[in-house]
């Protein structure tokens, strides 16, 4: 009997989270956590469960302005070392958004070894900025592993990372930013304190956070004066920017 070839994985975008707008105007990527090594397909329904949330807060926010937000369904659920399939799905997606709404704007907005993602994917020519969640980053001991950022060149970057996280070291994050910061301006990072991986003890914080930035690099919506600072601040001040308790309660909508 002749064996069945394995199909061939695609990656896909889900449908668009919140309310759709007639005109697209910007596009937001959410890219969920991965593993370091797997060649398994991710589950149908989980793998993106922790970025729909945030997903359907941001197109309710931004659709006056035009947003559409879409979750990125990836292929495998592993980096695999250079091949980087996470990352690879994310400039997929990012050209998709491009053969669907045509030339607009998109945010990278990862999760975990998401977040690798969306910092490796940055250099997509429609990509204008990038927002990492508690990033998972490779040890960077050795300049030969050192995560490169060149990409991240002309792009706005945010990167919110809890300070008592023990699966992705914010210290990796802390510094690829003070790296990247050296040839981009336009980058900071804020650090939720005692905070773990998931960052659940500041979701409401850490979302209010995303959607100022989020709106404020897509669409010109002013940044919050924290993000204001965070970003004109030298490193480490700018890369080490405390989420206060409370964030976003007193934002004018």
């Amino acid at each position: 009997m002749a064996q069945q070839a394995t199909p061939v994985r695609r990656a896909r975008l889900g449908r668009a989270l919140g309310p759709e707008p007639r005109a697209v105007s910007g596009a937001v990527l959410l890219l969920p956590g991965g593993e370091e090594a797997s060649t398994r397909g991710p589950s149908p329904w989980t793998a993106t469960t922790s970025v729909r949330g945030l997903g359907r807060r941001l197109a309710r926010a931004g659709h006056r302005d035009g947003l559409v937000s879409h979750a990125v369904h990836y292929r495998y659920r592993g980096w695999n070392d250079d091949e980087a399939h996470l990352a690879q799905d994310a400039t997929w997606a990012a050209d998709e958004v491009v053969r669907r709404y045509g030339d607009v704007p998109v945010c990278l907005v990862g999760l975990a070894m998401g977040g690798r993602a969306a910092l490796r994917a940055a250099g997509h020519t429609a990509v204008t900025s990038v927002l990492a969640l508690a990033p998972w980053l490779p040890e960077d001991g050795r300049a030969a592993t050192l995560e490169p950022v060149k990409q991240l060149v002309g792009r706005r970057v945010m990167i919110v990372h809890g300070t008592s996280d023990t699966r992705a070291d914010p210290e990796r994050s802390f510094r690829l930013a003070a790296r990247a910061k050296k040839t981009n301006r336009d980058i900071c990072r804020f650090e939720v304190h005692s905070d773990g991986h998931g960052l659940r003890h500041y979701r409401s914080e850490v979302h209010a956070l995303a959607e100022n930035f989020v709106l404020g690099a897509l669409f010109g919506r002013a940044f919050a004066r924290p993000v204001e600072d965070a970003l004109a601040a030298p490193p480490p001040l700018g890369l080490r920017m405390p989420l206060a308790a409370g964030f976003g309660r007193t934002l004018k909508k």
